[in-house]
């Protein structure tokens, strides 16, 4: 085991550069550039060298410009590689400690990188929100990635890090005997300009839709994971469209990642209670995370999308429409791809948001749990839960903003923190980063985890 640890470190101080941003030039690769080079060579910080890579050498530049305005662009070396050329992946994997990958929809590009990255025993970070590649990842990579020492997460940018860390924020708000049986995020995004929203996004959306039958065949040839015993009965389905007068919101089920990203994490904390340990970690580190994780308790979890106005919630009806009817066939999602805004009734556009739209944004992710006072009331038969605890998430636009924030932050916290965090393997950020100092990290660079109340709630 010494030895392991000893060559994976070796390994590590022999890569060229810390990180390497991969589909740097693309829409949100280029801001992804814009928050890494705040952190480049700034004291205390661990990203010493950085390269940015892609198809294209010349868009490589223009990104790097763009991401450096109104300063003169630092010298960063711009690799060429390709997703369809699997030798160029493998050098970048070779060349890195990190990738971070925003070159997607996933489902299409994904899998030569994570590869690539597993074969050369390189952590890999991406933004994806798909969860069959995701579950698929898992699945092809896991015991391999274990055995050379390259840690795989997903997901980390606003999908699904705001929610878990959010979720484990809220769930260490039910102290003493209290436990929570269920929990409802509901995510409401502001802007005094109009919304726009990701192209990836609609086009990972539905391309999800489209292929929703190979997440059901995957999932039913894999072994059952474990489930985290939640105290009390599940909750009810409840209407479609809700109103949450609380928040002033109307609200729909969100089909989004967040909550099977949440429901996996919990598995594998089920299966691993005291977390994942570390590498080579110190004693201290590994008191913390067992104590950290003894304060997190499981709940039933969903995510709803608020609007102030119930016609706010119309494009959204549309566009699930839309993508539920035309994705199952080839000329169904060449319409959809093609006429993006007309069928998401101007929530996306293929040249995506302007900076001003992108500046005016922001997000609440508004966290609503329901339980017991004492978690021995869980078991006395139908007993309905008697406590009520609201927290919040808040920070700048979700997509281009609050995503390369996260982003870097889980980069800057694996180079700074890799002998505590687990040899390799292919996990949520949810099981990884929650007894770190990522909420912390997140807290200090523009995203807010807020108590908001505790109530009883009458019988």
């Amino acid at each position: 085991m010494a030895e392991d640890n000893a060559n994976q470190a070796s390994s590590a101080s022999s890569k060229t550069y810390d990180i390497i941003v991969f589909g740097a030039s693309g829409f949100t690769g280029k801001y992804v550039v814009r928050e890494a080079l705040k952190f480049l060579n700034t004291p205390n910080s661990p990203l010493k060298t950085l390269a940015l890579a892609g198809r294209s050498p010349s868009r490589l530049s223009e990104a790097l410009n763009w991401a450096s305005s109104p300063n003169s662009p630092p010298k960063i070396p711009l690799l060429t590689a390709d997703t369809s050329d699997p030798n160029s992946l493998i050098r970048l994997a070779a060349q890195a400690r990190i990738i971070l990958n925003c070159v997607g929809p996933f489902r299409l590009y994904g899998q030569p990188v994570v590869s690539a990255c597993v074969d050369a025993g390189c952590d890999y970070l991406d933004i994806c929100g798909e969860p069959e590649f995701m579950e698929t990842m898992e699945a092809l990579y896991h015991e391999k990635a274990v055995e050379k020492g390259s840690l795989v997460i997903s997901a980390c940018g606003f999908d699904s890090v705001p929610a878990e860390i959010g979720l484990m924020f809220h769930s260490r708000q039910w102290t003493g005997p209290s436990v929570p049986n269920r929990v409802e995020a509901y995510l409401s995004l502001e802007s005094d300009k109009r919304i726009v929203g990701n192209f990836g996004t609609y086009e990972s959306a539905v391309l999800g839709v489209a292929n929703a039958g190979k997440l059901v065949e995957l999932r039913r040839n894999r072994p059952k994971r474990a489930r985290p015993q939640i105290l009390g009965s599940a909750p009810p389905k409840g209407p479609i469209i809700e109103h949450q007068k609380q928040l002033g919101l109307w609200a729909i089920k969100l089909p989004s990642a967040d909550s099977i990203v949440v429901r996996r994490t919990l598995a594998a904390l089920t299966e691993n209670p005291n977390g994942l340990p570390g590498v080579n970690e110190s004693v201290e580190n590994a008191k913390m995370r067992e104590a950290f994780w003894s304060s997190v308790k499981p709940a039933h979890f969903g995510v709803k999308l608020g609007s102030k106005s119930v016609f706010g919630l119309f494009p959204v009806i549309m566009l699930g429409i839309f993508i539920g009817v035309l994705s199952k066939s080839a000329l169904g999602r060449w319409l959809l791809f093609k006429f993006p805004s007309f069928f998401s009734l101007g929530w996306f556009r293929k040249k995506g948001p302007s900076e001003d739209e992108v500046a005016s944004a922001t997000f609440k992710m508004w966290f609503i749990g329901q339980g017991f006072s004492d978690g021995s009331l869980a078991s006395q038969g139908n007993k309905k839960p008697d406590t009520e605890i609201i927290t919040r998430v808040m920070g700048p636009e979700i997509g281009y903003l609050t995503t390369p924030i996260i982003l870097l932050q889980c980069a800057l916290l694996v180079l700074k923190d890799r002998e505590n965090l687990p040899k390799g393997g292919i996990f949520t950020p949810g099981i990884v980063f929650g007894p770190t100092d990522l909420e912390t990290r997140l807290q200090e660079n523009g995203i807010s985890f807020d108590f908001i109340s505790k109530k009883t709630l009458s019988a």
